[in-house]
């Protein structure tokens, strides 16, 4: 299905070859707007539920322009529920929020192909594939976005991304949320 939309946007892409680019830094720059105006109440997450750390880690993993520490809401939500469960959800949300770099990069070849940094991602993604994709994914790091960017320049079907993105999303927020629910004990304890 999403390989389908993805067939529909480049014939868009090729009659307005800017536009999905734009769309997307509009997206980003509208989520990142919306976090910062309500960030005081966005991790209230016993409040929310599962839902709340999924769409917490979608809009976080949304925005170029504003970092969102998603990792919180995992280390939270993970000493009030299920680890395991928290870190699904959050990897799927972030999964889904990933696709903001990838989309400026299906639009925005023409704009940041000739850039180095670019051109040494795109380069190892070439060598590493899906796997050096779910290594960046897995690490807390700014560069995600860059390599969601290169992929997208890369024209690297979406099922893929979304599948490579979201296996190395796991392990980092499985990772969090079995920290906070360590830590939740201790927390509990003096606080």
């Amino acid at each position: 299905m999403a390989d389908m939309v993805f067939a529909r946007l480049k014939v868009i892409m090729k009659r307005h070859p800017r536009l999905l680019s734009i769309l997307s830094i509009i997206a980003a720059a509208l989520i990142s707007g919306v976090i910062f105006f309500f960030r005081e109440s966005f991790f209230d997450v016993s409040r929310y539920g599962y839902t709340g750390v999924f769409l917490l880690t979608m809009l976080g993993h949304a925005t170029i322009l504003l970092p969102m520490p998603a990792l919180l809401s995992a280390f939270i939500g993970g000493g009030v529920f299920n680890p395991i469960l928290i870190g699904l959800v959050a990897a799927a949300g972030a999964a889904i929020g990933e696709l903001t770099g990838y989309l400026a990069g299906v639009g925005g070849n023409a704009m940041i192909s000739n850039r180095k940094e670019f051109v040494r991602m795109q380069a190892q993604l070439q060598k590493y594939g899906l796997f050096g994709l779910v290594v960046l994914a897995a690490i807390p790091n700014p560069f995600f976005d860059m390599a969601g960017i290169a992929a997208g320049m890369m024209r690297l079907p979406v099922s893929r991304f979304l599948l490579a993105t979201w296996i190395g999303q796991v392990i980092k927020f499985t990772l969090f949320s079995y920290l906070g629910a360590g830590s939740s004990g201790i927390l509990n304890r003096y606080f």
